[in-house]
């Protein structure tokens, strides 16, 4: 599998022999790093330029050809950021109906995978996320609904309630039926990088090279999720920023993001909010790490990302908005909520 590292780029005018990058309609490339030296993407055999520039599928009807922004909403009282803060069903919903105004698609959690997290039972995460879901479409708001959880049985009634995909941070790893029953329902599911468990994680941040070794998991991932039947234009790829990972292994990460369009997949990331961001920008408590998310939301977004995750959706959505606008497409045309 290709390792290759395009160089990405913005902006306009673009050269005769630009190509797309992942598909993007803002972000092209003409070279890439192989093993420290520059390498023209003339120079390289069709199939490898396909895969890192070929057009994406749709994720839940969403075309991939600009950042889609996915708004987390934590249904739990513990997680890192905003634990608590949309437990109560009235106040999830309220959070939901405004973030459908700026997110492309909500990402419902009922367990909290931050680093030291103790796991919660099936039938607390589906309490906590199934009434949600259930009230949101009760609602009358049609946003496409990500269930993130890594059990099967969680996942199963979130889908029943009318989400639409699985976003799994163990990448199939945990519960030995969640793949099939992704392969059964024929929706998108997420495969994030993840060491040991939420609660152990960050006592196995360690790595010889972080991106070689996250990229052939996630490789080895996807061939255990072809292999139990679920089709490839359902898979979305996430390096898991933050998850066994310590404050070097991140940056090397986002550094180095157009390393995993090489996997074929759509690339998600999800660093909002994250302790990195707060060491680096100087901000202790989550909420204070807006700016700094934002700012990597756009490094990613001139990366090729196809969906970034994030906290603060309005912020993010503005961002871009000018983002795109500065980078240039053909069409001049800009992207609305």
């Amino acid at each position: 599998m290709s390792r290759l590292r395009p160089v990405a780029m913005t902006g306009t005018p673009r050269p005769a022999d630009a190509l797309p990058l992942a598909g993007s309609r803002c972000v092209w490339w003409r070279e890439a790093l192989d093993a420290g030296a520059l390498r023209s993407a003339s120079e390289m055999a069709p199939e490898v330029r396909d895969r890192f520039s070929g057009a994406k599928p749709d994720v839940c009807g969403l075309k991939l050809d600009r950042p889609l922004v996915m708004g987390i909403l934590n249904t739990t009282p513990d997680s890192f950021s905003d634990g608590g803060a949309h437990y109560a069903l009235e106040d999830a919903v309220r959070r939901a109906r405004s973030m459908s105004a700026e997110a492309d698609i909500l990402d419902i959690g009922g367990e909290s995978t931050r680093p030291g997290a103790k796991p919660v039972s099936v039938q607390a995460e589906i309490t906590r996320t199934v009434p949600v879901i259930r009230a949101i479409r009760g609602s009358g708001i049609a946003t496409p609904i990500s269930i993130d959880t890594r059990k099967a049985e969680v996942a199963a009634a979130a889908l029943d309630a009318g989400a639409d995909m699985v976003n799994d941070v163990t990448a199939l790893r945990y519960d030995p039926e969640m793949a099939a029953l992704v392969a059964e329902r024929g929706v998108p599911v997420c495969l994030m990088h993840s060491v040991a468990d939420p609660e152990t994680m960050q006592q196995h941040a360690r790595y010889d090279d972080v991106v070689a070794e996250v990229h052939d998991h996630l490789a080895e991932r996807i061939a255990v999720a072809r292999s139990a039947g679920i089709a490839r234009d359902r898979l979305i790829v996430d390096p898991g920023i933050g998850f066994g990972k310590v404050l070097e292994h991140n940056l090397a990460l986002l550094r180095n993001l157009t390393v995993f369009h090489g996997l074929g997949a759509p690339l998600l990331l999800g660093a909002s909010r994250k302790r990195f961001i707060g060491t680096i920008g100087g901000a202790d408590a989550g909420a204070e790490r807006m700016p700094g998310s934002v700012a990597v939301a756009l490094h990613g977004a001139a990366q090729g990302v196809h969906i970034l995750r994030v906290h603060d959706t309005a912020e993010t959505r503005q961002a871009l908005s000018l983002w795109e606008a500065l980078a240039g497409t053909d069409e001049g045309q800009h992207h609305g909520a």
